[in-house]
């Protein structure tokens, strides 16, 4: 009505939607109520962590963000006012994963996807991935700490050489000074090849890898990569490799390290999680295995067991598989060599 009482008189407004004028002007000069005050104060409060997070948390992290400032409200508090600001975190899409198996020797698999690890510097997961530009990809390796999700060792490059990796295991080496550390990777050309060998026995590192075309083996660096694709790579264009450098660093060193947080290590962030670790101060059952697997490993055409099931609440459910070689079945089809007792069997029989 107020926007359209130029147009339109009062009255004849009020008569049409059924509201007395008297009602309606009472409205207009009615002081906002202490619920509206609190609401506007906590919508800029969320507008200033959520910038501050680079427009990429959501509900769960804004309001550990305010947490941390001392305000106490409710989660679904934050969510409504959040919904009603317009504000929302980023969601992630699907990730292109670049591996490639080289023709040497593989390490054994030292993990069995059992990310857990007792404290800092006892396993690292790494990968390789490629950011899009427009004069070409920029290739990034990543060193990540299981125990506090922390970035210690990465490496940028225009091609896919040993030199990438060894670099990032260099930069690990030098800022941790580890002592009989676990490396596990996939079996890409890179990390199986005679170079990086030689200096993870001269460092004392106990190389391992997982098997061929398995997220599942490297999850917990695969969603490492969810999240660098999720807030930095699908909100931004790169002109050149130097200016999508510039931003990883930014993201890696400015952002990811010392100020994400993280709902498997209690909404800290990782650099905040080590520095509780050290000081004792580690609250109990804070740290939760971001993607921690069933040890199994003999996973026909490389695809998780039933009993292997992701250890947390957006887990999917284990799918009921139809078929002699344990593939997916689609939705009403027959299971192939089916014996004639089997067609015998009634209807709602689920194979």
């Amino acid at each position: 009505m107020s926007d359209h009482q130029a147009s339109y008189p009062i009255a004849t407004m009020c008569r049409l939607l059924g509201v007395s004028p008297s009602g309606y002007h009472a409205w207009v000069k009615r002081q906002p109520s202490r619920r509206a005050e609190t609401d506007a104060a906590l919508t800029a409060d969320i507008r200033a962590a959520h910038a501050a997070s680079h427009g990429t948390y959501g509900a769960p992290r804004i309001h550990a963000e305010l947490a941390v400032k001392g305000i106490r409200v409710g989660r679904k508090r934050v969510a409504r006012l959040m919904r009603q600001a317009g504000v929302a975190g980023v969601s992630r899409r699907r990730f292109v994963t670049t591996t490639v198996k080289g023709d040497r020797r593989q390490a054994p698999d030292l993990v069995e996807r059992d990310f857990t690890a007792d404290g800092p510097d006892r396993l690292w997961v790494a990968d390789i991935t490629y950011i899009p530009t427009w004069s070409g990809f920029l290739y990034l390796a990543v060193v990540l700490d299981a125990y506090s999700r922390r970035i210690v060792g990465w490496s940028m490059a225009t091609t896919l050489a040993s030199q990438l990796v060894l670099d990032a295991l260099d930069m690990a080496l030098q800022t941790r000074r580890p002592q009989g550390v676990i490396h596990h990777s996939d079996q890409g050309s890179q990390y199986t090849s005679i170079e990086f060998g030689q200096r993870c026995r001269d460092a004392g590192v106990r190389p391992s890898m997982g098997s061929v075309g398995d997220a599942y083996d490297n999850a917990m660096c695969e969603s490492f990569f969810a999240t660098l694709e999720c807030e930095l790579l699908a909100r931004s264009r790169f002109r050149t490799p130097a200016e999508a450098r510039s931003a990883v660093f930014s993201f890696v060193e400015g952002f990811y390290n010392p100020r994400r947080r993280h709902s498997s290590i209690g909404y800290l962030s990782p650099i905040e999680y080590e520095r509780r670790h050290q000081a004792g101060n580690v609250v109990a059952g804070a740290h939760q295995p971001a993607a921690v697997l069933a040890a199994v490993k003999d996973k026909p055409f490389g695809r998780p067991q039933e009993a292997a099931v992701l250890d947390r609440r957006c887990a999917r459910r284990p799918h009921h598989r139809a078929g002699r070689d344990g593939r997916m079945a689609p939705p009403g089809a027959e299971p192939k060599n089916i014996s004639t007792q089997e067609g015998s069997m009634p209807s709602n029989h689920t194979a």
